[in-house]
């Protein structure tokens, strides 16, 4: 199946970094992550689903709280998902990203492996299984998130050829 398969008569969305998306009506929601992550989440009873796309695992609460860290990131998307009617208890997780894109990354300059356990422990924090997901490694991915039947179709980037010296 190709990525376009999944692309109906539904609207449309880019997922720019640091937001996330919720909407009543489906959505065919595109994004692209490296060392980011995006947590799909998806009702299965009233058929609405919602994503994030966040680049830092943790807020430090400097400054405004806002989606481009992972903390932030889910609550914010697990709140928007109960305003329109989501019970937390049926909410089922698909999780992407977090890859290493630099060899040079590791320990705490690991952003990606960072970003993919912060998911894993809101989450779990939060009771929300993760039914799905493809984290780490080193290639970034293509994410289109489908918010109306809750389907997810990735596929990795290639890597280019960069010589940078």
């Amino acid at each position: 199946m190709k990525m376009s398969d999944i692309v109906t008569e539904e609207n449309t969305h880019y997922l720019h970094p640091g937001n996330l998306f919720v909407h009543r009506n489906p959505h065919i929601v595109t994004t692209i992550l490296g060392s980011c992550v995006a947590v799909c989440l998806w009702d299965p009873v009233n058929k609405i689903g919602g994503i994030n796309h966040y680049m830092l695992p943790l807020w430090n609460g400097e400054g405004l709280p806002v989606p481009r860290f992972g903390n932030v990131a889910i609550k914010k998307l697990i709140e928007k998902m109960e305003q329109l009617g989501s019970n937390k208890k049926k909410l089922k997780a698909k999780v992407f990203g977090g890859a290493t894109i630099h060899d040079t990354s590791s320990g705490l300059l690991n952003v990606g492996s960072r970003n993919v356990l912060i998911a894993e422990d809101i989450l779990a924090e939060e009771r929300i299984p993760i039914i799905s997901s493809d984290m780490g490694g080193t290639r970034g991915r293509r994410l289109l998130f489908n918010t109306g039947t809750g389907s997810a179709k990735m596929r990795y980037i290639k890597k280019s050829a960069v010589n940078l010296k």
